[in-house]
């Protein structure tokens, strides 16, 4: 499966990222206000413009020998890893993401009233997950309660 990965901003301005099946799934996910800022729990999400990623690397300059910049004051070392590197790191963070969601309880609808459960000591503490409206994660919220939206690609129970 093909995934699209868009740059996205809340009202808030914090920028993340989303990935997707589809940009129809984008819109449908917005639409029915399913994504959140993951700062702030925003809902007024947006697309950034981005450039798409070119693959360019069939086009070598004749001197390929990179030329060192003059160092600017303060300026401090960086590295980018390989692409292939990136892409590997890329897959194993994917991994144990399904993994620790593997690992979790599904309590399907009555997520909101199990976290808050956990919260106020009536319910062991315990990694679950479930669904949530919007109007539940923000009270969860406002109750000091921390949830996260889970990625459809990375939920194994919504893939089937």
């Amino acid at each position: 499966m093909s995934l699209k990965v868009f740059d996205l901003q809340c009202e808030r301005d914090h920028v993340f990222e989303g990935w997707f099946s589809s940009a129809e799934s984008y819109d449908s996910q917005r639409a029915g206000g399913l994504l959140s800022c993951p700062v702030c729990n925003s809902t007024a999400i947006s697309k950034k413009l981005s450039a798409p990623r070119l693959n360019v690397s069939h086009i070598r300059a004749a001197d390929t020998a990179p030329t060192a910049a003059p160092a600017q004051p303060g300026a401090a070392p960086v590295a980018a890893p390989a692409l292939a590197r990136m892409a590997k790191l890329q897959a194993e963070i994917l991994r144990q993401m399904r993994e620790m969601i593997r690992n979790t309880e599904n309590v399907g609808v009555r997520f909101a009233e199990e976290a808050r459960r956990m919260h106020e000591g009536e319910a062991d503490e315990r990694p679950i997950r479930g669904t949530a409206t919007p109007a539940e994660r923000e009270a969860l919220a406002n109750e000091g309660i921390a949830v996260m939206p889970i990625p459809e690609f990375l939920d194994d129970d919504r893939l089937q």
